[in-house]
């Protein structure tokens, strides 16, 4: 699964900014400057927790409806909705260099006819895994 939709809680200080957590996954929590801010930091952290969650088979929790998290006067619940896909793939969508070795020959008449190596490269370890 890579949507999901958490209860956070956005506590105001004195700066006029929020700290914000979520009751419903441990040490998850961000701050930010106003309320739009602190909204935007409380996706991001939402979601790389999760998705740092899914990557390593960590059960994640069901969350809490919004209407069942108590909260002191003064302080805001609302839902924060992220997609871990999206950061899959920019955290593992990411090129790396890798170095293969290749006899002088082949390297030269790949050159010749202006050979991509890595797209071939590519191509071929995704053949070999049985990858779309």
């Amino acid at each position: 699964m890579s949507k999901y939709v958490y209860p956070a809680i956005f506590e105001s200080n004195e700066l006029g900014g929020f700290c914000v957590f979520f009751p419903d996954l441990e040490n998850v929590f961000t701050q930010g400057e106003d309320l739009p801010h602190a909204m935007e930091m409380a996706e991001d952290v939402l979601c790389l927790m999760l998705y740092d969650m899914e990557k390593n088979g960590v059960e994640i929790p069901k969350p809490s409806k919004k209407g069942d998290v108590k909260v002191k006067e003064g302080d805001i619940v609302n839902l924060v909705a992220c997609d871990t896909q999206f950061y899959k793939n920019y955290f593992e969508g990411k090129s790396v260099k890798i170095n293969a070795t290749i006899p002088l020959w082949l390297k030269e008449a790949g050159e010749k006819k202006h050979v991509n190596f890595s797209q071939i490269l590519q191509k071929g370890v995704k053949e070999y895994l049985h990858l779309p």
